[in-house]
């Protein structure tokens, strides 16, 4: 899940609406839409304000909530981050040594699964090629008997080899073809801003242009799209080719990675790490790299939750009053793999974190015990697992996406009660679900926004992403507030909390033609999550209640 938002962009046409914006170009009213509170301005944010205000008009005293970022690395030292960043105080910084007895040294923000003495692991492949290229030869060898024979001896492993080989072979296809196309892109995009016969790109210029080759249509096609964009508009052909170059080597680079590594059976960084792979039980390895090669992704998720308003920047995170962020890198430019997955929740939990956020997802899923148990520890300690749903656009009844709370998709029920699933709604609310978010009625509990979000990202910036990515991390925020104010409160209220109190719709959800395919019928709660009305549920129902419990057992010690 980790590049998601990068692709979006250039499957929509070169829109720069995702990019970072240059300064003094700030929209202090797009870059917040999803704190609004949705009763006044009907836009379904998640009403952050008036959350605060309720639970300090109640006389509330917050405590701070250590938040775990599983996640591939956080720029610790951003502006936008920096004092909201988790300390192990504990640890004594840079001296080599294990201070904590924790396993970990010199684990001062957090810990880094993805690396090791010799370096961090980049690019990584995906989980289907990796199945492809421990079992081909298994179940599909030179010997048909033998190959039979293993196929009855394991079927688990064959049907999820199966599985994987279909979407190995579907995807590593899709990406040389988007590779292909993005280079074409690259190669010809001076010849296709020449059309413009040195006039700004406006609609006017484009309608003028006149094209009399498939070559040209297929140029001016392009130019009708880049001049949809705001951002474009009355620019001239050199500054235009700077920017879109830009954003194309993006994008380049996207289906490269895919391309060249990700679905590459011959690939393995793993050696970087130094562990012994097979050991799903192995814990220390790792080291505490805490941003590793790329931390855009984890560090646009921080500051989903904790990011810092400040003089110049009004972005801000929805438990940036409470919350502290504690990094566990985990996911790489590819597939997360489990036993990192694993070893990332059980370091969280063990060092405090109450909350986690779980940015990541795949289809196949092969050490999933060794996940699941993480999982039954985590809610054994009282933390609140949050995980997004997916960007498949895809019934995830239908189509698993790994970690579940579900161990068959035909269970009536999770069997843990600490982790709520995330899809990504949108501020349009004739489209209100995220095109590319998963849904699902029962395996997926609440919506919140997710589509162009702003927040922090590396070299002290900022930018709008889109994802259940960024989605997840706006309810990690709001679970993180209302525990900040109600520490008592178990995982399961929290999750009833936000569930109960959702804004619903009944807007077609455009997924297709289900009978049951309006909005609030594609998640447990059916609609998207309002952390004022959460407050108050949970101050009602679970606060009040746990204190009079208490006055009552007070009153008869007394007695």
């Amino acid at each position: 899940m980790k590049k998601f938002f990068i692709s979006a962009v250039f499957l929509t046409a070169f829109s720069l609406g995702y990019s970072q914006q240059a300064p003094g170009q700030e929209d202090t009213d797009m870059e917040n839409w999803y704190h609004k509170d949705f009763a006044t301005t009907n836009v379904y944010g998640v009403n952050t304000d008036n959350a605060y205000k309720f639970l300090e008009s109640k006389g509330l005293k917050p405590q701070t909530v250590i938040v775990g970022v599983l996640d591939s690395g956080v720029q610790v030292d951003h502006p936008g981050l920096a004092t909201n960043m988790w300390v192990n105080a504990k640890e004594i910084p840079g001296n080599g040594i294990d201070d904590d007895k924790n396993g970990y040294i010199d684990d001062v923000h957090g810990w880094n699964f993805q690396g090791g003495k010799d370096g961090d692991v980049d690019v990584d492949t995906m989980e289907v090629t990796r199945m492809v290229k421990k079992y081909q030869s298994v179940f599909e060898g030179p010997d048909s008997e033998k190959n039979k024979e293993n196929q009855a001896k394991m079927p688990e492993e064959f049907a999820m080899y199966m599985k994987s080989k279909k979407i190995f072979s579907e995807r590593s296809s899709e990406a040389q073809t988007g590779y292909q196309r993005m280079q074409g892109l690259v190669d010809n995009i001076d010849k296709t801003l020449a059309m413009l016969n040195g006039q700004p790109l406006t609609e006017e210029s484009v309608a003028a242009i006149k094209a009399e080759t498939p070559e040209q249509e297929a140029s001016l096609n392009i130019l009708k799209n880049i001049v949809k964009s705001p951002d474009l508009q009355g620019k001239k052909a050199e500054e235009l080719s700077e920017l879109l170059k830009a954003d194309l080597e993006g994008g380049l680079n996207y289906y490269k990675s895919q391309a060249e590594k990700q679905f590459n059976l011959d690939y393995d960084p793993r050696s970087i790490v130094g562990d012994d792979y097979e050991n799903v039980n192995e814990r220390n390895y790792g080291n505490n790299h805490y941003e590793g090669p790329d931390a855009s992704h984890g560090t646009h998720v921080s500051g989903i939750i904790a990011g810092i308003p400040s003089d110049t920047i009004s972005q801000h995170g929805i438990a940036y009053k409470v919350a502290k962020i504690m990094t566990v890198r985990a996911v790489p430019d590819g597939d997360e793999r489990d036993k990192d997955v694993a070893n990332a929740i059980r370091y969280a939990v063990d060092n405090g974190a109450k909350v986690l956020n779980m940015s990541f997802g795949k289809p196949v899923s092969p050490e999933k015990e060794a996940v699941w148990d993480a999982f039954k520890y985590a809610q054994d300690k009282g933390v609140l697992l949050v995980k997004a749903a997916g960007n498949d656009n895809e019934n995830i009844q239908e189509d698993m996406h790994f970690p579940t709370e579900y161990k068959d998709p035909n269970d009536a029920e999770p069997f843990v009660n600490n982790v709520i699933t995330v899809g990504a709604s949108t501020n349009n609310n004739d489209r209100l679900r995220a095109s590319f978010s998963n849904y699902n009625h029962k395996m997926v509990a609440v919506f919140a926004p997710g589509a162009q979000i702003y927040s922090t990202i590396p070299h002290d910036k900022y930018a709008y992403f889109s994802g259940t990515s960024m989605a997840s991390p706006v309810v990690a925020g709001a679970a993180a507030a209302l525990l900040a104010y109600m520490p008592d409160l178990t995982p399961a209220q929290i999750i009833e909390s936000l569930v109960k109190t959702v804004n619903k719709s009944t807007v077609d959800a455009n997924i297709g033609t289900d009978v049951n395919n309006t909005f609030n019928y594609i998640s447990q709660s059916g609609g998207v999550i309002d952390l004022y009305k959460a407050a108050e549920y949970a101050y009602e129902h679970f606060y009040n209640a746990n204190k009079a419990n208490t006055k009552k057992t007070s009153e008869k010690v007394k007695a």
